[in-house]
């Protein structure tokens, strides 16, 4: 494509007027961000100057503008006002609410981590240096509290926010660039998961598009084709738009490619390209010029080497603690179980798990006695999708099955496959060996990683999932395991029990 006919203009009335009809709906562009970063910003700085006048009162009382630090004399409230800048400065350079990463869960909590241990690595540096003199009981006091109310603050300014996006409120609105085909998953996506943040307009589709003027329909929803590609810029300014999707970069070209981000530049809209890869996403992907183009670079999933190693000690030390901080409730659950229903309190299941190494998993006997044997005269009433097996009200489940059951506390015993090392706390749903023998294509790679507990499988809708949605959450976690993604499925996860979300 030529830049002349990216350039030029040659608008239909019909689609003039639909624009039009867009732009008469929405409010000025962009105004949600703003007051949205406004009132973030300012809630951290409040959480700062708390902790640190909290750490400071703690530690030396209510001091007066006399009273300095040991042997350098440096007056208390100095090193106080000069950490609350660094701190808040801190922030502001790790960029911790980047419009692109709000609302996001990991990457923005990882940056407040990263920002809050920054300045109080600098701060112990200063103090060795300067023989500041600072009581350690100040800086325990005021880096956790912190550290822990700046994510606490985030994480319910993100809940605030997904609330909203959830009435369809609060969303960059997007006009997607590309060919039918390709646009359709992308429009799909993006309006079935409003929690992202993207709300579709319209479609810009090429010149030789059959018939320009029908719109799109995707799901329950029509979407209308707005122009052309070289009618983007003016789609986007009669439209409002905040965000340009380019879902086929091999149509648009790459000289349009270029001439388009020009043109978008004075506009303040943010210009999206879909790479094309599927279910690969944080720090493996970088973009490297080579030979004057962008090239997507993908890094290798990390399951091996030193992350290998700091899994499996988190994994055994933190399974170690849950054990003893649940022991009196599992001591409370066979007691109940043996009393309910004749047969042994633990029911131990062959899984497969990393490399197709079988194994027993432990779990608490939540059905009666024998119902493996029957469950070939219940597939009939078999619920589950693909090789799960699952009935909502199964007539194999006790009494006090079907309360452990509700709250996943029949999952419990598998801390001691986790100690064990054959499980994980986080990892994919541990299958059954029936279900490997039918593993063809992608989903083997859910073999590489330990199977867990939890997972993003259990977060996103435990039983409700179908069974290729649980298969692709499974393939995202493999691909882009991160400790810090494994903390906030751990989180999820426990809001996932007490609500009962999918569980039977």
């Amino acid at each position: 494509m030529t830049h002349d006919e990216l350039t030029q203009t040659r608008p239909h009335d019909r689609r003039r007027s639909r624009s039009r009809d867009i732009e008469s709906r929405v409010s000025s562009p962009q105004s949600w961000v703003s007051r949205y970063i406004r009132s973030v910003w300012a809630t951290d700085v409040v959480v700062i100057v708390a902790a640190v006048l909290g750490a400071q009162f703690l530690r030396y009382g209510p001091v007066s503008f006399d009273e300095r630090l040991g042997r350098s004399h440096v007056p208390v409230w100095v090193v106080s006002l000069l950490l609350i800048a660094a701190w808040v400065a801190a922030l502001r350079i790790r960029q911790c609410t980047d419009r692109r990463i709000i609302a996001s869960g990991p990457t923005e909590y990882a940056r407040i981590v990263a920002a809050c241990f920054g300045v109080f690595g600098t701060l112990a540096i200063a103090d060795l240096l300067f023989d500041l003199g600072i009581a350690r009981i100040y800086i325990a006091i005021a880096l956790p509290v912190g550290t822990v109310g700046l994510i606490a603050s985030h994480w319910l300014w993100r809940g605030h926010l997904n609330r909203r996006r959830g009435r369809r409120l609060d969303l960059d609105r997007v006009v997607v660039v590309g060919e039918v085909l390709s646009a359709l998953p992308l429009i799909d996506r993006l309006h079935s998961m409003p929690g992202l943040g993207y709300e579709v307009i319209g479609v810009c589709v090429p010149a030789d598009h059959p018939d320009p003027l029908s719109p799109l329909t995707v799901g329950d929803r029509v979407v209308e084709i707005l122009g052309h590609f070289g009618e983007v810029r003016e789609v986007v300014s009669r439209a409002g738009a905040g965000v340009v999707a380019v879902a086929s970069a091999e149509a648009l070209g790459h000289s349009a490619m270029r001439e388009l981000s020009w043109e978008l530049e004075g506009l303040d809209v943010d210009m999206l390209v879909a790479p094309g890869v599927v279910d690969v996403a944080g720090p493996r992907m970088h973009m490297r010029p080579v030979a004057g183009l962008p090239l997507l670079h993908i890094d290798k999933p990390t399951y091996n080497g030193a992350n290998k190693f700091v899994k499996a000690a988190v994994d055994r030390v933190g399974a170690l603690a849950l054990l003893i901080a649940v022991s009196p409730l599992l001591l409370v659950c066979a007691v109940a179980i043996k009393l309910d229903s004749r047969g042994p309190v633990f029911y131990k299941s062959e899984r497969v798990g990393v490399n197709n190494i079988a194994f027993a998993m432990w779990k608490f006997r939540s059905m009666v006695t024998g119902a493996d044997a029957m469950r070939a005269d219940l597939a009939e009433v078999n619920e589950g999708a693909g090789a799960l097996f699952k009935i909502r009200d199964d007539p194999r489940v006790t009494r006090v099955g079907r309360i452990i059951r509700r709250y996943s506390i029949d999952e419990l015993p598998q801390l001691f496959n986790v100690i064990g090392g054959s499980m994980s706390l986080v990892g994919p749903r541990p299958p059954l060996p029936c279900e490997v023998e039918t593993y063809d294509g992608p989903i083997v790679r859910r073999m590489l990683v330990r199977p867990g507990m939890t997972g993003l499988w259990q977060v996103s809708g435990r039983s409700d999932l179908s069974w290729e949605e649980s298969v692709r959450l499974d393939l995202t976690y493999v691909e882009n395991w991160s400790i810090m993604s494994d903390a906030m499925i751990l989180w999820r996860t426990a809001r996932a029990v007490l609500g009962r979300h999918g569980a039977y």
